[in-house]
């Protein structure tokens, strides 16, 4: 198997040790909230962008409860850093956490939780799109877009759905083909996209 197929799994792998490392679900469900894991980890396809994603939902979303889980994570001796924005006001009626973890190999990896009001517009959205994008996969799919992922230089921010999108709904199977895609089909904000 190609060395870039072995870094994805050796990335999965690790990403699921800081969960446990961190308690991370747990701490959620003691503060009466329901954790899911979202984003390229659910599907298993998290590369070389070392984020974990998280959509947490309560009915009613408060500060006081989200910041009163964040204290528990904050606590963890590898958590370096922790971004707030407080977003209930908008549509996407949610609080937006980012927390940085240092692991032991001294690389960083992003833990984001958006804790999200039930029944709002996007409650199970995303759930419902890994769902679908993982239901499309195929071994040839599913290795273009990690191939892709690998490829992507370390300066690009490229959000997953853009390479679910180019591969599953263009036939993209090369990174120059993927960045005529993008070209051809940018994105800004919230993606709203099922296969």
């Amino acid at each position: 198997m190609e060395n870039f197929m072995e870094q994805a799994r050796e990335a999965q792998r690790r990403a699921r040790e800081i969960i446990r490392d961190t308690n991370v679900e747990q701490i959620w469900r003691e503060s009466g909230a329901e954790i899911r894991l979202v984003g390229s980890l659910s599907m298993g396809l998290l590369m070389n962008h070392r984020d974990i994603d998280f959509h947490i939902y309560s009915s009613p979303v408060t500060v006081a409860g989200s910041f009163g889980a964040m204290t528990r994570l904050a606590e963890h001796p590898a958590i370096e850093r922790i971004e707030y924005a407080n977003l209930l006001r908008t549509p996407e009626a949610c609080i937006e956490w980012h927390a940085w973890y240092r692991d032991r190999d001294e690389r960083l990896w992003q833990l984001d939780m958006i804790h999200i009001e039930k029944g709002s517009r996007y409650d199970g959205y995303f759930e419902r799109m890994a769902e679908r994008i993982s239901a499309a996969l195929t071994d040839t799919t599913r290795e273009t877009i990690l191939r892709l992922k690998y490829q992507t230089p370390p300066s690009e921010k490229i959000m997953g759905i853009e390479y679910y999108r180019a591969v599953l709904a263009g036939g993209v199977r090369s990174y120059p083909e993927f960045e005529r895609w993008r070209e051809e089909h940018p994105v800004s904000g919230i993606v709203e996209w099922m296969p």
